[in-house]
């Protein structure tokens, strides 16, 4: 009964959002989302949205927000402007991240607790496939040109090459320990992947899935034992990537040419994921501890401001 009045408030309280960009986070203990106007730098309101919200994505054409409610063992699919709820998605038990094909077609879905993926064809509302992979599963993400699929399972150690085409699991490779977030280039060519116990960035040639880079962060002052990257995004053009580094309250800055490691950036406390602004002139983070958001200038590299937004911001995603 609970959780049908809460999605009841959503559909009949949910604020419209004005056309300007808006910045929206999921808070992982108020089981609500943030609304922020990044650039009069404020907290618009918060929506009660379901029980431990985490991954939150926007569908590619924007007309629809994905929310992933993992103790409500579900994926919401709202209405992106109104907030108001379209669907629930059968996403498996714990869905905690997800990661969407460049169509909006398929939606994949790590369910952590059952260590494996769930394929949800996103058109007729339908689970249509599970994937056996490793233990605790977490970090996801599909391949610009839709050929793979690759899961990242934090206690085997791996990461597993799914054919898009056959759901089946054509490479698995081993990394360092507890891989926790990846994403490909633009250009589908590579494949970075973070390490939160090693302290590391691996960068994979997706043709021969191979490790063609490890990088190691070094910051004047701060223990490694608290370099601890997660989130990572790297920009259209394969010119910067960025790395959060959770417990070291940093943003890493990498030249995604030659992947020397140019700057950290200081944010909020526990920096877990990131994300662009739509002209990627912008960088949004959330900072779980501080319970905030930090806005960073990209032009310059800078972070410009920080929006209190609520408690424990995990997830993140930015509408035009």
């Amino acid at each position: 009964m609970i959780k049908f009045i809460v999605l009841s408030c959503i559909m009949a309280c949910a604020p419209f959002i004005a056309s300007a960009e808006t910045v929206l986070v999921t808070l992982e203990k108020d089981n609500a989302i943030a609304l922020v106007d990044p650039i009069a730098g404020k907290l618009i309101k918060t929506v009660n949205i379901g029980q431990r919200p985490r991954g939150i994505q926007l569908s590619p054409d924007k007309q629809s927000l994905y929310v992933a409610t993992s103790d409500d063992n579900t994926v919401l699919e709202l209405d992106a402007k109104s907030l108001q709820l379209k669907a629930k998605l059968p996403s498996g038990e714990d869905p905690e991240t997800f990661a969407l094909n460049a169509l909006g077609s398929r939606m994949y879905v790590s369910n952590e607790d059952d260590n494996q993926v769930t394929v949800i064809d996103l058109l007729n509302k339908q689970a249509i496939a599970t994937i056996s992979v490793g233990v605790e599963p977490e970090g996801i993400a599909v391949s610009p040109d839709n050929q793979w699929v690759v899961s990242a399972s934090e206690t085997t150690n791996m990461v597993h090459w799914i054919e898009v085409a056959s759901h089946e699991i054509k490479e698995n490779s081993l990394v360092d320990p507890r891989p926790r977030a990846l994403t490909f280039t633009a250009d589908s060519q590579q494949l970075w992947v973070t390490s939160e116990i090693e302290g590391t960035l691996m960068i994979f040639d997706v043709a021969t899935k191979k490790i063609i880079k490890r990088i190691r962060f070094a910051i004047p002052g701060v223990g490694q034992e608290k370099i601890q990257p997660v989130g990572v995004v790297i920009d259209k053009r394969r010119q910067w990537g960025y790395v959060a580094l959770g417990p070291a309250n940093r943003v890493a800055v990498v030249n995604a040419q030659t992947f020397a490691v140019e700057k950290y950036l200081l944010v909020g406390a526990r920096v877990w994921n990131l994300a662009f602004s739509p002209q990627q002139k912008r960088l949004y983070t959330t900072n779980g501890v501080s319970h905030d958001i930090s806005i960073i200038d990209l032009h310059e590299h800078k972070v410009v401001k920080s929006v209190a937004v609520g408690r424990y911001p995990w997830g993140v995603a930015v509408l035009p």
